[in-house]
C-alpha cells in the first residue's frame, strides 16, 4: 500500500508510545488581541504560482463519503481560503446514539503538537534565549545519555538529530489495540521515554540526513520548560492561545484524560479472546505525549493559528525564514518524504512539511495520530487554500490512508508516491 505524506508515518510502529508517529476572504485575528514581543507585525506571504484546482462539491463529499465504514467510524474535512470554502462531516460521532460527527469537534491533534513547540523554541531563539546552532546538551545537561555525539537545537526541530528511536520495553505493551484500550490511561514523563534512547545507537551522523522521530520533540519540551522557567502549558497559552484567542485549543494537565465537548467518540477495534471483534471506547486517554503529541484543538482554532503562523504573526523573519526552509539533506528511512518531487531528499523544516501535489501545487503542514484520532491542516504558502481533516480510525495499522489519499487529491490535486 502506498504511502501518503499527508498521513502521520508513525502509526504506533512498532509501538504505539513511539509516536514519531489538510471563495471568501482569510479568517481574521481577534480584534485587540496582541503579539508576543517575539513576533513581528503581519507580513505579506508570496503568492502562488501554480493555479489551484476548482473545489468539487462532489468530489469533496466522495472523498470523505461511505462512513461509518469498519476502519474509520466518522470524518469531517474544513477548507478555507480566497479560492474557496467547503465543509462537511461523514459518518457518526458516537456508535450508540449513532449522533454525526460535529463540525466543530475538539479533536486529539497528535503531532500537530510538535508545529506549536516548534513555534515556541523559534520564539526564544528570536528573544536570544537559546541559539539554534548550539548542541542542546549545553542547554540540558544529562538529559541525554551520555556518550551522544552534540546535537543542536535546530537539528531537532527539522529531525536531522539522529538521535535513536528508543529501545522497546514491556512497561509500554505490545502496541495491539487491545493493549491501549486497557491502559488508555496510563501516563509516562519526557524523561522516561527520553531514557529509552539509552544504550542505542544514533540512526546517523547529526545533520547528514533527516529522520522523522519524536524524541527530538520530547527533548524540545523540556528545553522550553527549562529555559522559561515555565511549563509547556503555560508557555503555549502565553504565546500562542492567549494572543490568538484559540479558547478551544490547550495542553491538558497529565491526569486529565477528558476530551471537551463537542467531540467525536475515538474507539479502537479490539478481538476478544473468543476470536470475536468489538469496539472499545478510547475517547478518555492520558495526553502524555504532551509537547510531541498530547493537545486538543478544533478545526476552526487550527485554521487560524496556521493563518497566524504563515502570516508571521508569531515569529520575526529570521525564524520565518527557518519555518519554510527545507534541509538539503537526503531522508533517512522516513515514509513522511514520499512524494516524486522529494526523490528521497528531505521534506521537513523547523515545525512543518512540505509535500508537493503531481499538478505543481506545493502545501505546507503537519499530520497528528493518536488512537481514535487522525487529523491533519495544510494549506498553500499564500493560505488562498487552507484544510483541516479529522477522521476517527478503529485500528492502528494506517488503513485510513485511502480517505486521506481523497481528502488530499480534491482538496489540492493528486499526490503522487514515491517509488522508495
Amino acid at each position: 500500500m502506498n504511502s501518503s505524506p499527508f498521513m502521520n508515518s508513525s502509526r504506533f510502529r512498532p509501538r504505539w508510545y513511539t509516536v514519531v508517529a489538510s471563495g471568501a476572504v482569510l479568517v481574521a485575528l481577534a480584534a485587540g488581541t496582541a503579539a508576543p514581543a517575539s513576533a513581528a507585525a503581519a507580513a505579506p506571504v508570496p503568492a502562488s504560482t501554480t493555479p489551484l484546482p476548482g473545489l468539487d462539491p462532489a468530489e469533496l463529499r466522495a472523498a470523505i463519503g461511505g462512513l461509518p465504514s469498519a476502519d474509520v467510524t466518522g470524518a469531517l474535512l474544513r477548507i478555507t481560503g480566497r479560492a474557496g470554502h467547503w465543509s462537511g462531516t461523514s459518518g457518526v460521532g458516537d456508535l450508540e446514539t449513532r449522533q454525526g460527527v460535529p463540525p466543530d469537534a475538539h479533536i486529539r491533534i497528535g503531532s500537530i503538537s510538535k508545529v506549536f513547540t516548534a513555534t515556541i523554541v523559534l520564539q526564544l531563539a528570536a528573544e536570544h534565549r537559546i541559539d539554534l546552532d548550539k548542541p542542546v546538551q549545553q542547554y540540558l545537561p544529562g538529559v541525554l545519555p551520555a556518550g551522544l555525539p552534540p546535537i543542536t537545537i535546530g537539528q531537532l526541530l527539522n529531525h536531522t538529530s539522529g538521535l535513536p528511536r528508543g529501545a522497546d520495553s514491556p512497561d509500554f505493551g505490545d502496541g495491539s489495540p487491545a493493549w491501549f484500550a486497557a491502559n488508555r490511561l496510563k501516563s509516562f514523563t519526557p524523561q522516561q521515554v527520553i531514557d529509552l534512547m539509552t544504550g542505542q545507537q544514533m540512526q546517523f551522523a547529526p545533520g547528514t540526513a533527516q529522520q522523522y522521530n519524536g524524541m527530538n520533540y520530547y527533548v524540545a519540551g523540556l528545553l522550553v520548560e527549562k529555559i522559561t522557567g515555565h511549563t509547556f502549558a503555560h508557555e503555549v497559552r502565553s504565546r500562542i492561545t492567549g494572543p490568538l484567542g484559540l479558547h478551544d485549543t490547550q495542553v491538558p494537565d497529565a491526569d486529565d484524560p477528558r476530551l471537551p465537548a463537542p467531540h467525536s467518540h475515538g474507539y479502537l477495534t479490539v478481538t476478544s479472546s473468543d476470536g470475536t471483534p468489538h469496539q472499545v471506547d478510547v475517547t478518555e486517554q492520558s495526553p502524555w505525549p504532551w509537547a510531541e503529541g498530547g493537545m486538543i484543538s478544533t478545526p476552526a482554532d487550527l485554521d487560524r493559528f496556521m493563518t497566524a503562523l504563515f502570516r508571521g504573526r508569531l515569529l520575526p523573519p529570521t525564524q520565518q525564514a527557518e519555518l519554510f526552509t527545507v534541509p538539503d539533506v537526503p531522508s533517512f528511512h522516513s515514509s513522511q518524504c514520499r512524494t516524486e518531487a522529494d526523490a528521497g531528499r528531505a521534506c521537513m523544516t523547523m515545525g512543518i512539511m512540505r509535500v508537493k501535489a503531481s499538478n505543481g501545487v506545493v502545501v505546507w503542514g503537519k499530520t497528528g495520530s493518536r488512537p481514535g484520532y487522525t487529523s491533519g491542516v495544510f494549506a498553500t504558502r499564500d493560505l488562498s487554500r487552507k484544510i483541516v481533516y479529522s477522521l476517527n480510525p478503529t485500528n492502528l495499522d494506517g488503513t485510513e490512508i485511502r480517505y486521506i489519499q481523497q481528502i488530499a487529491a480534491a482538496s489540492f490535486g493528486t499526490l503522487v508516491p514515491a517509488t522508495n
